[in-house]
């Protein structure tokens, strides 16, 4: 079993949803946790939340969306903390949408904080991981990149494109003591989903973040390859999709899916143009 304690683990997307429940997983294993988002008032809050329980945190404000500013980030992280041991892509950005009303600004902005970046600082830290054969890389992806989900079509894609790349390099890494992981959560009580109020359907299972987080640990502790957090159920259902896609796309209808991705769509919606007026 892999330790945590005492390692570096950047965490992107620190400052909310699951990312503050991960970051305080990581301190109460003892990791350093380099926190990095945006919001330099979120992270302020998350490290002195850790600070004050004895743990070891360091703030980043940065937007991972800034690509070729990547390998600066990763400089400042090894002069402030030392080599880095984790890497936790947990950063993301949902737009619920009609597929035709979303922007080639939102597109862009969603695929490039969902995929290009994990893709670019595990390109980065990856040598050095290599050279010290040793070392973990968790991307956060969703049950969204096992499914197309409505009204939600971009993240989906960008989630899909998380998975099948991490699982290109778990392979390419099997003969090394660098592991992959990736983690699928289902709805979870927190972030978008959240914030938009909406309630599940009875057959959705509603995860509490500190499930994810868990699963973080273990799949870095376990060197665990995918953990999809909804468990069997859902793995028969993707299972189902594969050989019949007609018949997974009537399970999504049934269970109410649609109509609630459609309802988060509304309220976004909504939401966005109060803001514009």
């Amino acid at each position: 079993m892999k330790t945590i304690a005492g390692k570096t683990a950047v965490l992107t997307g620190a400052s909310g949803g699951i990312g503050v429940f991960i970051a305080r997983a990581l301190a109460k294993e003892q990791a350093t946790v380099v926190a990095i988002s945006r919001s330099q008032e979120g992270l302020e809050q998350i490290c002195a939340e850790i600070e004050d329980e004895g743990g070891k945190a360091i703030s980043i404000p940065f937007d991972i969306r800034q690509l070729e500013e990547l390998p600066s980030l990763v400089q400042k992280i090894k002069q402030l903390a030392g080599p880095i041991d984790i890497l936790i892509n947990n950063a993301a950005i949902e737009k619920f949408r009609p597929f035709q009303n979303y922007t080639l600004e939102d597109i862009q902005s969603i695929s490039t904080t969902n995929l290009l970046a994990p893709i670019e600082l595990a390109r980065l830290v990856l040598p050095t991981m290599l050279e010290r054969n040793s070392g973990h890389i968790v991307n956060i992806s969703s049950t969204a990149g096992k499914k197309g989900a409505t009204y939600n079509s971009i993240y989906s894609a960008s989630k899909a494109g998380l998975i099948m790349w991490s699982d290109a390099i778990q392979q390419e890494l099997a003969n090394t003591n660098v592991g992959v992981s990736i983690i699928c959560p289902g709805v979870t009580d927190a972030g978008m989903f959240h914030a938009l109020g909406i309630t599940a359907p009875s057959v959705a299972r509603l995860a509490h973040p500190t499930e994810v987080a868990n699963a973080v640990l273990q799949s870095i502790q376990q060197n665990q390859k995918e953990v999809i957090l909804d468990g069997l159920t859902s793995k028969i259902f993707f299972a189902i999709s594969q050989l019949s896609p007609q018949l997974g796309d009537a399970i999504i209808r049934r269970a109410g899916l649609v109509e609630l991705n459609r309802s988060c769509a509304e309220n976004q919606m909504q939401v966005r143009n109060l803001v514009k007026k």
